[in-house]
């Protein structure tokens, strides 16, 4: 064995094992709500995430392999079950307080109710008192002694009731705040019921990430390093086009609506299906399309892109708007897959949601040009439509006219 191999071996061997002690570390981490506290154990969670998060963190920095990405998608599988876990004790705590805080008010409520009955009592015993006049008290007493003994007592009684209905206020104040203390935390507890169910379906979506990668790359490293670079070549070609280096020709003006080309069935030149990439773009800087595109139903085929709302006013680039197979920013593909080498996805792939409908449709009047730029081996076909009236331009990919 030559000396190059032997240091290349020991680095590998070193970097495994390092690896493998950094999230041998983590699954160490030890955390039970049996034998903690549940402070203790919340405390234990959020280590353990802070340490997985770490080795995402770590992981996102290496080469981009398919050992590595089903590393990052093992991990953040983790941080999310650590996340629930998190959530669901969370949970419990707030139960706990609210059973106290019922038991606390059952007894405020009995307590408000005795001194009630006690309050009502004394009150009419006082009025009864103050309807004999310390006058009639003299003339009745048989002696000065008795006198002052008699009004004393009736002062007395008058104290204890002033002492009972401030009581009775500060049972009121403390019965009220108790009640607000706990529908503030009954509506804590729906939050977090409605957290929780989300934390749920994002750890499903994220397992069935997991095995769509692997069936889509058949555990292969050479497919896989194939479909990123097909990606790549995609974002490349996206950034050179509106970098104004792709071969155009002006059509002439357009109205809002017009047909202006064709979506491709099936694979094209830097795209592995049927898609309309649709970009939005205004002084050389992507803008995200869903500020844009009229509010409607969608279809979403990849739901942990977020099923983010549109809200803005142009008219949809395809009939029956629309069916999304990818959004805008930091996708599924872009996030987990690492489709872009950690870039985001700068526009939407779209189509219509009537099958066979490929009509692709200008979202504003303008100026349109066709185009075409070298792409995977191939020519990337599309359209670019220069806005009239609001300075953007809009472009149309995989495309046909």
């Amino acid at each position: 064995m030559t000396k190059i191999k032997k240091v290349f071996i020991s680095l590998f061997l070193l970097l495994f094992f390092s690896t493998s002690a950094f999230a041998q570390d983590c699954a160490n981490i030890s955390c039970s709500k049996e034998t903690q506290s549940e402070d203790d154990y919340l405390n234990c969670i959020k280590n353990k995430q802070s340490c997985w998060e770490g080795k995402i963190s770590e992981t996102r920095d290496q080469q981009i392999t398919l050992a590595n990405t089903i590393s990052i998608l093992e991990n953040q599988i983790f941080v999310q079950e650590l996340e629930i876990e998190k959530t669901e004790a969370e949970l419990r705590q707030l139960n706990r307080e609210l059973s106290e805080l019922s038991d606390r008010l059952a007894g405020l409520e009995i307590s408000l109710d005795e001194l009630s009955t006690i309050l009502i009592k004394r009150i009419q015993e006082d009025y009864k008192r103050r309807r004999s006049s310390e006058l009639q008290l003299s003339l009745l007493s048989p002696s000065l002694t008795q006198l002052f003994s008699q009004m004393k007592y009736l002062k007395k009684a008058q104290q204890h009731v002033s002492q009972l209905l401030k009581r009775a206020e500060e049972q009121r104040l403390d019965y009220d705040a108790q009640k607000q203390l706990k529908e503030e935390k009954q509506t804590e507890e729906a939050a977090k019921q409605t957290q929780l169910s989300a934390q749920k379906t994002q750890l499903d979506n994220q397992k069935y990430g997991q095995e769509v990668l692997l069936v889509e790359t058949k555990h292969s490293e050479a497919r896989y390093q194939q479909e990123l670079a097909k990606t790549l070549a995609e974002l490349e070609a996206i950034q050179s086009i509106i970098a104004g280096k792709g071969a155009e020709s002006q059509v002439g003006d357009i109205n809002q609506g017009d047909k202006i080309a064709s979506i491709i069935a099936g694979a094209s030149a830097c795209s592995t299906g049927t898609h309309l990439h649709f970009e939005v773009v205004k002084d050389g800087s992507h803008r995200n399309p869903a500020e844009h595109l009229k509010s409607t139903d969608i279809i979403w085929n990849n739901n942990p892109d977020g099923n983010f709302s549109f809200s803005g006013a142009w008219d949809w680039p395809v009939e029956n708007a629309a069916r999304i197979t990818q959004g805008y920013g930091m996708t599924w593909y872009a996030s987990v897959k690492r489709a872009y080498g950690g870039a985001p996805h700068t526009g939407i792939d779209l189509l219509s949601k009537s099958s066979g409908n490929y009509k692709i449709k200008a979202v504003k009047s303008g100026k349109l040009y066709r185009g075409s730029i070298p792409c995977g081996g191939g020519l990337l076909r599309y359209v670019k439509v220069e806005h009239k009236d609001d300075g953007f331009s809009t472009y149309y990919l995989h495309v046909n006219y």
